[in-house]
């Protein structure tokens, strides 16, 4: 995996349009003062519209059986046998 990009404050106050152009394309860029990091600027994660019900409808899919316990859990605590 390649290093994340490194910037000084002034460096980054200077080129921010161009630090955000890099985001933008999946780069993740770290800020620093002194040499030493003190911040990561990342790309965001569009956000699922679940906003709505049945926003996940189709893509789920329970099983009839889920809330059966097996057999042999079952009987390792007693509750068969």
């Amino acid at each position: 995996m390649e290093a994340a990009r490194q910037y000084n404050v002034h460096e980054a106050k200077t080129h921010f349009s161009r630090i955000l152009q890099q985001v933008e394309t999946g780069e993740e860029i770290v800020i620093s003062r002194a040499g030493r990091p003190i911040a990561k600027v990342v790309p965001l994660r569009p956000k699922a519209d679940r906003t709505d019900y049945g926003a996940l409808k189709g893509q789920i899919h329970i099983h009839d059986d889920f809330d059966e316990l097996p057999d042999d859990l079952a009987e390792a605590f007693g509750m068969r046998g």
